[in-house]
């Protein structure tokens, strides 16, 4: 009896506190701050998301378990990120700022066409690369894992919709908000275009590896066009 007394008490205390808070106008507040703070929450976490994910591929600074470590924050801010990304979308649409059929199909919203678009494709975008991420497995066979790769790509680009849906869709965003992000964008384009360069140098290396063993094997240097004198 004394155990449903104390949780009769804990309740009624409970209920007072949200009757206080609301009459001090705690719970207006709270819902501006998940107006501007869960759209905010989300770009933030799926742009760690992203930086991890390079991070996570490092093999020059990073071990094994330095690795490890690095997937594992990649994947805690991704499952974050889609967490203030639902909410997000909840809180603007029962708000009356878009629509839900706006909130699913890319570029209907009748005010912000282009803008809101952006939001709701990099939204599917990040959706896809998740999904892939995380059956990864499935495309462990041979001749499979490029089609991993090229959906997981679609991470990039679904930051950088919305990171231009996030600066320019709500409010202006503070220059140095716009200033961290461009520098994020500038440093992982630099990363990309890195990891493209060696890869292209690391192809052209194994060609003349295997063009040298041939002609090794042949005991005749080949010429230019396999052209043999």
């Amino acid at each position: 009896m004394s155990g449903t007394i104390r949780a009769g008490v804990l309740g009624a205390a409970a209920v007072l506190s949200l009757a206080v808070a609301g009459n001090a106008g705690a719970l207006a507040r709270f819902w501006d701050f998940l107006d501007f703070g869960a759209g905010v929450l989300a770009l933030v976490s799926l742009s760690a998301t992203v930086l991890w994910g390079l991070v996570a591929t490092d093999r020059l600074l990073l071990r094994t378990g330095h690795r490890l470590i690095a997937q594992a924050v990649h994947r805690g801010t991704a499952v974050a990120g889609f967490g203030f990304l639902a909410l997000h979308i909840w809180v603007k649409v029962a708000e009356g700022r878009t629509g839900p059929v706006a909130a699913a199909v890319p570029f209907t919203d009748g005010d912000q066409r282009l803008l809101i678009g952006l939001g709701t494709l990099a939204g599917y975008l990040f959706l896809a690369a998740a999904v892939t991420g995380a059956v990864r497995g499935s495309f462990a066979a041979k001749g499979r894992s490029h089609w991993w790769r090229a959906v997981h790509l679609c991470a990039y680009a679904a930051w950088g919709a919305a990171l231009v849906h996030g600066l320019k869709s709500g409010r202006a965003a503070a220059w140095w908000a716009t200033t961290a992000y461009a520098l994020c964008l500038a440093g992982v384009a630099a990363v990309l275009v890195q990891r493209a360069y060696a890869r292209l140098r690391r192809g052209a290396a194994a060609a003349r590896a295997t063009t040298a063993a041939t002609s090794a094997a042949d005991g005749r240097p080949r010429g230019p066009r396999g052209y043999r004198p």
